[in-house]
Formats: structure tokens, sequence, C-alpha cells
């Protein structure tokens, strides 16, 4: 059996999850195109490759779903956000409704850093908002139970 991966080889995957969903809202190339050369370009050896081709694959799957709850919380249509803050919104909503093993604050926290090395200057502001509402949301025991005083 195989160990879990680590947090930077998750983190990693992030990394390389949201570079080929941007190329991939930009260019409209195949996922799978996309993803085979993200594998032959990068070393994934310190990566966490199966969560990297599960949110590559699983976004645009979900794009209908992920682009509703997304809109729900935003002041304008996915069709005019920045494509860096929508692939890592995308990201975050997929990982919140597919992704239970993963605890919320560790998406949302994510996301931000994301949005801090890829995104616009203030762009990690929105995107931590946008989080935080989809992980009330989403998760809602999970965040009621993490905002319990403690006895």
């Amino acid at each position: 059996m195989s160990q879990r991966p680590s947090m930077a080889a998750r983190r990693k995957a992030r990394r390389l999850a949201l570079q080929a969903l941007y190329q991939w809202q930009v260019s409209s190339s195949p996922v799978n195109q996309i993803e085979a050369e993200f594998i032959a370009d990068h070393d994934m050896t310190k990566v966490d490759g199966e969560y990297f081709s599960e949110v590559l694959r699983g976004v645009p799957t979900s794009l209908t779903e992920l682009d509703k709850q997304i809109e729900r919380f935003t002041d304008r249509p996915t069709a005019e956000m920045t494509p860096i803050e929508l692939a890592i919104l995308r990201m975050g909503a997929y990982e919140f409704m597919h992704r239970v093993d993963v605890p919320f604050k560790v998406i949302i926290n994510e996301g931000v850093e994301l949005s801090k090395v890829f995104g616009a200057s203030e762009g990690h502001r929105y995107v931590n908002g946008v989080l935080d509402k989809l992980a009330q949301a989403l998760r809602a025991p999970e965040v009621n139970a993490g905002r319990q005083p403690k006895s």
C-alpha cells in the first residue's frame, strides 16, 4: 500500500494543476494533451501525480456545476474573471465538492497562496472571500465545527 503524499508534493501538484488549467482555459487544447505535456516537461517525482491528474481532469468535467457554485458568491460572471483567479476558484470549488479528505482551511490557504504568486496584486483578497463563502456553503458542518468554542 502506498503512503500518503507529502504536503509539499500536494502543493506542487496544485501549482502545476493551476498552470495546466490556465493553459486549458486560454488555449482550449484538450486536457489529455495538456496533461501529457506537463508530465513530459516537469519533474513529477516530487509531485502528487494522482492529485494533479484528478484536479486537471475533474475541473473540466465538473465545469458547469463549479461555475454555478462560484457565481453564487461573486460580483461578476466567470467569463469576466481573470483566468488565474477563475482557475483557482474552480480548483477550490472542485476540492470542496470532491476531496472531502482535504480540510477546508487547507483549500482556502492554498488558493490564496497560489493567487499571491500567480494572480493580480490584490487578487488574493477576492479569492479568499469567494473561497470562504464557498466553504461555508459546501462544507458547512466542517466550517461550523471549526468555529465552535472549545470547552
